[in-house]
């Protein structure tokens, strides 16, 4: 069997997909992934010996020079990425069973798009439910055009946000399908994800509530990671107490001020030490104090059960990373789907939550506070003990099963 990945995203939409696709091969598949070419994604691919294929512009610069909101430019971006589908991942999916599909819209809905031109099994997979159409929740906001405010039933606005997505994407993707030889669709946002799309959170962290759209809840998608940690950065830990952890993934923190200090500052008022992730901000320490430690890409796994703390954003891979560490939190939400799981946190009681996306020292050191308390750690470590680990395994054997069963002869003559 033959499945192609495509993946366009920060290394929160990519790492997930690694996983998938690694234990696919562990189960006999021939895999391939389509991502980014950002040279880390290159060198993660590479480390775990997966074959990438380069689709698109890399997404550091554009995360870090995009205005957070702004929609300058998006139409353009979103054209550049359906042709990206269109063109290269359409190629490398020719004589493939299976294509899934992690990305924003308009990736998913050029992919689908593909994987219907070519007779294959198309899979939307998300790693959060708040992207998807449910009556318990509202929908995210889409770039430039803001979700009203005034109290308007949930199923009303995500009517309006699937109007919103269709005139946003409709007409670049009917075009690119038209050049395809396939026929207009008219409703992007529903056509994406398609009639069963899949969850791959962990039902503890991110629970779906049922409603009429066939969601699959597979687990989060994650690889265990068996790299040591560097040799300085595990001198550092076993010289004093556990240190609190801070970064921001991906996040480029622009309006944020001065987080490092910040961060560092409410650490050291919390009497302890740090240690701090550069992270797509690029962030340094404040100064050359003995008690904080730098870090560059470094094995999370293993540094979040050796903290007393974890400082984030709140994204869906580190929030499930520390949960499974079974060390508190504490979400400082930019935005996205990040408020959803700083509210996850701080519901399920392994953390909490920091008021705003810019902390100074006093706010985080209050909210640092709240997530040391006496029996956070212990319902921290309850929890981790009910996060499944078989995300992966459940996936990739309804994967093979399902593609398996809808192999269609166009795929067979592709």
């Amino acid at each position: 069997m033959r499945v192609l990945f495509s993946a366009y995203g920060s290394r929160g939409s990519v790492e997930p997909i690694v996983a998938l696709a690694v234990r696919l091969r562990e189960l006999g598949a021939d895999v391939r992934v389509c991502a980014p070419p950002d040279e880390e994604f290159a060198q993660r691919l590479a480390e775990v010996g997966l074959e990438m294929l380069p689709a698109g512009e890399p997404v550091r610069p554009l995360v870090t020079t995009v205005t957070p909101g702004s929609a300058a430019g998006l139409a353009q971006r979103a054209s550049d990425l359906m042709a990206v589908q269109f063109g290269a991942v359409a190629e490398a999916a020719r004589g493939c069973d299976a294509l899934v599909v992690t990305g924003p819209l308009p990736v998913a809905a050029a992919a689908r798009s593909v994987a219907d031109l070519l007779g294959i099994r198309y899979v939307h997979a998300g790693h959060q439910p708040v992207a998807l159409p449910s009556p318990h929740h509202r929908p995210p906001v889409r770039r430039g055009r803001p979700v009203p405010s005034q109290d308007i039933e949930n199923r009303t606005l995500w009517d309006e946000d699937a109007r919103i997505a269709h005139t946003m994407f409709g007409e670049m993707l009917n075009t690119h399908r038209a050049h395809a030889g396939l026929p207009p669709v008219d409703n992007v946002r529903d056509y994406a994800f398609g009639d069963r799309p899949w969850l791959a959170a962990d039902p503890v962290l991110a629970p779906w509530q049922p409603t009429g759209l066939d969601v699959v809840q597979t687990g989060a998608w994650i690889l265990p990671d068996e790299r040591p940690l560097p040799a300085d950065l595990a001198a550092f830990l076993d010289a004093g107490e556990p240190p609190v952890y801070a970064g921001f993934g991906s996040m480029p923190m622009t309006g944020a001020g001065d987080v490092a200090r910040a961060a560092v500052g409410a650490i050291r008022a919390q009497g302890r030490r740090a240690v701090l992730s550069r992270g797509w901000a690029g962030l340094a320490l404040p100064d050359d104090g003995d008690d904080c430690f730098l870090v560059g890409e470094v094995n999370q796994q293993a540094l979040f059960r050796r903290v007393a703390a974890v400082v984030h954003h709140g994204s869906a891979s580190t929030t499930t990373t520390a949960a499974l560490a079974g060390t508190p939190q504490v979400v400082v939400p930019q935005g996205a789907d990040q408020p959803y799981w700083a509210g996850r946190v701080t519901g399920l009681g392994i953390g909490t939550e920091h008021e705003g996306p810019a902390p100074t020292a006093d706010s985080l050191s209050a909210a640092l506070t709240a997530a040391l308390a006496p029996g956070v750690r212990e319902r921290a470590a309850a929890v981790a003990a009910t996060v499944r680990s078989d995300g992966t395994t459940v996936a990739a054997r309804l994967l093979l099963d399902e593609a398996g069963r809808n192999r269609t002869p166009a795929a067979a003559s592709a």
